[in-house]
């Protein structure tokens, strides 16, 4: 074994998947997009990507509009909403873009449906080209169809680029066995079954999500997106959070083999 094969570190993922949810961007709710958030994913992914790791990223836009909310308020449709809301991920992908770039991370963006002026179309094989050479691809507008959420999206752009995970970074610690809020005592769970995930109906990621991760062996890390270094300890397959799917490198007390009946899931 040569020095090189050595001293090149090893990681859990070689390619990721990171969803970032519209309100995480917001920070603390005072303006729409907190600049702070989105330079410390910036510089959290920029430390990972120096190490070979092909980071893509799923934004959310309900920092901005959210279609779900707003359908039939005014005459509004649900699928007038829903487009509405992807354009609002654009918005929040273009904010993301120039603020990588800024630290001198290559970025593209691309979108579900055509905006030719503002990023690329979503294309396979040229995001896949792009992570191969080292630049970010921040995927927005969803899947371009109404009714599907942007989780649903970073399933399915995960599977499509041949991705190992989807890191879902939240405003929250991870999957805990009771809800923290009402039982200071519950314990966060390091690791879960897909199966724990349906049949307790967690809150996690919406059913079509979770269903599409499931049937193309995708892990899910939840984690909280606030906590400094969490990001690049994800990307790096650091336990953090809780882990769907799969088990973290290094054995834990919290990873259970059966979920009692009100098992709580925060993000």
């Amino acid at each position: 074994m040569d020095d090189d094969t050595l001293s090149k570190p090893s990681f859990k993922w070689r390619r990721v998947l990171l969803k970032v949810s519209g309100e995480a961007l917001a920070g603390d709710q005072t303006q729409n997009i907190d600049p702070k958030i989105t330079m410390s994913i910036a510089r959290e992914v920029a430390s990972v990507t120096r190490l070979g790791i092909e980071v893509a990223i799923v934004v959310g836009g309900g920092n901005i509009f959210r279609g779900s909310s707003w359908a039939g308020i005014s005459g509004l449709d649900r699928s007038s909403a829903d487009y509405i809301g992807m354009l609002a991920t654009v918005m929040n992908a273009i904010f993301l873009q120039a603020t990588m770039e800024s630290i001198g991370i290559p970025t593209r963006v691309q979108t579900a449906f055509k905006m030719s002026e503002v990023a690329e179309p979503y294309i396979r094989r040229r995001a896949v080209r792009h992570l191969e050479k080292g630049r970010v691809v921040i995927f927005s507008a969803g899947t371009g169809n109404p009714f599907f959420t942007t989780d649903t999206a970073a399933a399915l752009r995960c599977a499509e680029i041949n991705a190992e995970v989807v890191l879902k970074a939240t405003n929250v610690d991870g999957v805990y066995d009771d809800d923290p809020k009402r039982n200071p005592n519950a314990r966060l769970l390091d690791s879960l079954s897909y199966r724990d995930v349906t049949s307790k109906d967690l809150s996690v990621m919406d059913m079509t999500a979770i269903t599409l991760c499931q049937e193309n062996n995708i892990p899910v890390a939840v984690f909280n997106l606030n906590k400094q270094g969490n990001i690049a300890k994800a990307i790096r397959g650091e336990r953090v959070g809780t882990l769907i799917g799969d088990t973290w490198s290094s054995k834990s007390t919290n990873c259970i083999e059966k979920l009692p009946n009100n098992v709580s899931a925060e993000g």
